[in-house]
């Protein structure tokens, strides 16, 4: 049903970065030239604009192609705002432990001891805190239900969603398995995680995650946009393959809340990795328990591992940990070296250009020779440290159906 979005034209690339190191000084690990032609190449493949960041250490590049407003032809730019999606998760499951740090809660402790009245009965007994943040609750995906439909997909961003709605239609769903036993994607889990802080808090959820992440790291460009469907400040467009190049950038975000409603930048991203991976966010006992984690693929342990709100994936030099996110028209993946010594974040205003094709679309060959060429320089692309081939590590992206 979904078909491919043809290459737009080649625009010029813009790239900002740190200046060229004297003789004297040391090599730069960052392959400026490289960057730029890989981030060409993703827009060359059929996305209108694509921005990104690579980080390694104290060196930054930062880089844009492509056209961010296809009606204007106003280039794209490396420091543009984007709705990142499933991101967001990775932000509520760092308050989420900070409460447990703080001994408010426990992982273990049982949703129906803080929500009885939202999760009520045996479920809200079986499923814990901990199944929430790792998608092994077994409750079902309400965007699934919400986005069925192509007439959805536009209805959906003109409707304001309470929390408890979203959370209702994610419960009335067939549950995907016995809480615990495997892991199964559900924004649903995450919508109830946003109602616990404010259980706990006593604040909204969105303005404690403001209060204790996005003030301190001076994340200035991220912010949650509520019932404001617009996005503030320089921006691209939000094109939903299905529809040609139609803008959805104007869309109201409530149906997304705490399971991906944020805004931020490829470097705002960084930055919030480097503090989370760095320890300077949750105590080390915490971060390794966000960090253990379920396959996401049944069988293929090797394949990824979702974690609280995080998860790893292969690359052509080793593991590499971060998050994605997609929305309609906006996908983001930020993913960076288990020290965050090497970090990428990668923005595009393309999305469901890949359902139903039984190959690699050029888009996401694009992404991922990108994606090896920041995290990995010099290793070969497209195939992972242990020699299978790599694979787009986008659960956020693809649980927003298309059907």
């Amino acid at each position: 049903m979904v078909r491919a979005v043809a290459a737009v034209a080649v625009a010029l690339v813009a790239v900002a970065g740190l200046p060229g190191s004297a003789s004297s000084a040391p090599a730069d690990p960052i392959d400026r030239k490289a960057l730029s032609r890989a981030l060409a190449a993703v827009h060359a493949a059929g996305v209108p604009a694509a921005f990104a960041e690579v980080r390694d250490g104290g060196r930054t590049w930062s880089g844009a192609a492509g056209i961010a407003d296809l009606a204007t032809g106003r280039p794209a730019r490396p420091d543009m705002r984007h709705r990142v999606g499933s991101i967001t998760k990775s932000f509520v499951a760092t308050t989420v432990l900070q409460l447990v740090a703080e001994g408010k809660i426990g992982l273990d402790d049982p949703i129906g001891r803080w929500l009885p009245d939202l999760v009520p009965g045996e479920l809200g007994q079986r499923v814990t805190v901990r199944m929430l943040l790792n998608h092994t609750s077994g409750i079902g995906n309400y965007t699934d239900a919400i986005l069925d439909s192509l007439a959805e997909i536009v209805s959906v961003g003109q409707t304001s969603f309470t929390p408890e709605e979203l959370v209702q239609i994610g419960l009335s769903l067939p549950v995907t398995g016995p809480p615990g036993d495997h892991f199964s994607y559900s924004n649903t889990g995450y919508i109830i995680a946003g109602l616990l802080i404010e259980k706990v808090t006593g604040h909204d959820a969105t303005a404690e995650i403001t209060r204790r992440i996005l003030r301190p790291l001076r994340l200035t460009d991220t912010s949650f946009p509520g019932d404001d469907p617009a996005i503030r400040g320089p921006h691209a467009g939000a094109h939903f393959a299905v529809f040609g190049m139609r803008d959805l950038v104007r869309y109201q975000m409530s149906w997304a809340w705490t399971a991906g409603e944020l805004i931020s930048t490829p470097s705002d991203l960084d930055t919030f990795y480097r503090a989370l991976f760095g320890g300077e966010l949750l105590p080390p006992a915490l971060l390794a328990q966000m960090r253990t984690t379920v396959p996401m693929e049944p069988g293929q342990p090797e394949a990824g591992g979702y974690g609280l709100g995080v998860y790893w994936t292969p690359t052509p030099c080793g593991a590499a940990w971060g998050h994605d996110g997609g929305v309609i028209g906006q996908i983001t993946i930020s993913l960076h070296r288990p020290d965050a010594g090497r970090q990428l974040s990668l923005a595009t205003n393309l999305s469901h250009y890949q359902v139903a094709l039984p190959e690699l679309h050029p888009i996401d060959a694009a992404w991922l020779d990108f994606i090896a060429t920041g995290i990995c320089p010099g290793a070969p692309a497209q195939r992972t440290a242990a020699g299978t081939p790599m694979r787009l590590p986008l659960p956020g992206a693809i649980s927003v159906p298309a059907r």
